[in-house]
């Protein structure tokens, strides 16, 4: 700041003015309004105005170098806002970009652009596509626009995203290998139980193209999909993932991405964990070798008939660190609500030894009835309402429950279709109420494997934010490295949402971060700083203390956020 004094024909008005800059042009800003000469030193006593306004300036420089000033800002209610002049800027993705660097992604970036000629800035570009990804989730053209939100602006324009998408499509591999290397600085993984899972997402297209192939939709559309095949590790974390035609088996994907990851990870002593429908023979053997080892849920249904007789046999049942044996027909309702009772068994077939664990809670079986008497209540009132509606149903559909007749109950052919609810399909499903199955190749207690096989629920949910919170589905590009690069950046993206989610110690939900992120917003005081315009809250405060920086001043000085970007790319 400097003294600059504005002289008329009547007077000399003394001013505070500094130099800022904005977009690389310099220009000044009237900080303080002094007064005129004369004002100033009729109010001084005769001490010489200039002199004094160069001390009161360098009081100001001096606490402004402590970031001790208090900044004044001024307003007129007859000036009009500047034409086309951005004044809100969002500061949640600074977070996440700690997060960014702490993994070394600008470096891969740096890396990646040297094996390709290419002149545009890839970190950038990358970092946008990530932030963008988890606050403003939107497609790559609203995604350009969107990043300009962000207090640092981007230095790329729109045709440079897609020509990034193609690079990021190539290096698919070396990205998420190199991602879990880097991840290893900042927080330790566990790699000991690997969780695999597949899901498909869909096109608004009806073509046929690449790896955009018909085949059946988890959320029921009839579009084209393609298949994402994840692998998590023991904590919720992503650690690898693989695209596929929409029409392959998923029981197929598995053991080329665990190749990868034996390979490029350098990991070699797991547990894979899986659901029935991944778990076939082949890839149970395949985990059967060296120091693998699997656990896969087990239909009991599906049992051969000897195993699920024995399987739902009342009797024979245990508890975790109790050596007695329990009948299950005689527990008490309340007592033993929360107790999970178990029984196992070692079988062999087709040169495969497994241990078969069954499970069996109250809890569990109320559950299951609940569930069910809400499909029958549904299925009752179609059948009361508009059976014309009906159609095929699949297996845990509640149109299963209503049967079909072309007979009166007197056995004569009715003139029209009869419907029901079907009571024997019911009675069928519930002998199966509160049972639970999985099978391993591990010699561990029941309670340790049940464990386990329980946090499969999270690498379901890594699946729900993709698709709800990130906005990943439906996909509009067409070309198949766009794909790869689309579902590529919200791998990366996972993994940073979800190591922000561990720093703040699982405190908050999915919804709370995310929204939280994206509220928080700053006004820019040209020449001054930011002024947050969110609310504190304990999210904002447990944010910045797992940081280590604050956004939260009544004003955050152009100074102050310099070094917080700093503070963020260190």
């Amino acid at each position: 700041m400097r003294l600059h004094v504005s002289r008329s024909k009547n007077a000399a008005s003394l001013y505070i003015i500094k130099s800022i800059y904005e977009d690389g042009k310099r220009s000044t800003k009237i900080v303080e309004k002094l007064g005129t000469y004369a004002e100033l030193e009729k109010k001084l006593g005769g001490q010489d105005p200039i002199e004094w306004a160069k001390e009161y300036i360098n009081e100001l420089n001096q606490k402004e170098k402590e970031e001790n000033r208090e900044i004044i800002v001024k307003y007129s209610p007859s000036k009009v806002i500047a034409k086309d002049e951005q004044q809100s800027f969002n500061g949640g993705y600074l977070f996440l970009q700690q997060i960014y660097h702490e993994l070394r992604l600008n470096k891969l970036c740096t890396a990646i652009s040297q094996r390709h000629k290419f002149t545009f800035n890839l970190d950038s570009v990358l970092s946008r596509l990530l932030y963008a990804r988890i606050i403003y989730p939107s497609s790559k053209l609203a995604t350009f626009q969107l990043s300009k939100r962000f207090i640092e602006q981007p230095d790329f324009e729109l045709q440079h995203i897609y020509r990034a998408l193609e690079v990021l499509a190539k290096e698919t591999d070396l990205i998420q290998s190199t991602l879990y290397k880097n991840s290893l600085r900042i927080s330790k993984r566990n790699t000991g139980v690997l969780y695999y899972d597949c899901t498909n997402y869909f096109f608004e297209i009806e073509e046929e193209e690449g790896l955009k192939q018909y085949g059946f939709s988890k959320e029921h559309k009839p579009n084209p999909i393609v298949q994402m095949g994840m692998f998590m590790d023991g904590d919720g974390i992503p650690l690898a993932f693989s695209i596929n035609k929409g029409n392959t088996n998923e029981q197929l994907t598995l053991r080329p991405l665990e190749e990868k990851i034996l390979s490029d990870f350098d990991l070699s002593r797991f547990i894979v964990c899986t659901d029935a429908g991944l778990a076939s023979e082949s890839n149970r053997k395949f985990n059967n070798k060296g120091e693998r080892a699997f656990i896969t849920t087990q239909s009991i249904k599906k049992l051969k008939a000897h195993l699920r007789e024995w399987a739902l046999d009342p009797k024979g049942w245990s508890l975790a660190d109790d050596h007695r044996t329990y009948d299950i027909t005689k527990l008490d309702e309340n007592r033993d609500k929360d107790k999970v009772f178990h029984k196992e068994r070692w079988i062999k077939e087709n040169d495969l030894e497994q241990k078969l664990v069954i499970t069996y809670s109250i809890k569990y079986r109320d559950y299951q009835r609940n569930i069910r008497n809400s499909q029958i209540e549904r299925a009752q009132k179609v059948i009361d309402s508009n059976p014309g509606k009906l159609k095929k149903s699949n297996p845990n559909d509640y149109k299963r429950f209503i049967e079909q007749s072309h007979c009166t109950a007197d056995g004569e052919i009715a003139e029209h279709k009869m419907y029901s609810i079907d009571t024997e399909l019911i009675s069928k499903e519930a002998v199966f109420d509160g049972f639970y199955a999985v099978c391993t190749n591990l010699e561990d207690d029941a309670s340790a494997i049940i464990r386990v096989n329980k946090r499969r629920w999270e690498i379901e949910e890594c699946f729900r934010i993709m698709k709800s919170e990130f906005k990943a589905r439906p996909v509009y590009l067409s070309r198949d490295d766009r794909i790869i690069a689309h579902f590529t950046t919200c791998f990366v993206a996972l993994v940073i949402y979800r190591l922000l989610e561990k720093k703040l110690n699982g405190k908050y939900t999915c919804h709370e971060i995310i929204n939280g992120l994206r509220d928080m917003n700053f006004l820019k005081i040209k020449g001054d700083g930011y002024i947050p315009t969110y609310t504190r809250t304990d999210f904002t405060d447990d944010l910045h203390e797992a940081f280590g920086f604050r956004t939260d001043y009544q004003i955050v000085s152009m100074s102050q956020m310099k070094k917080i970007f700093k503070t963020t790319k260190s």
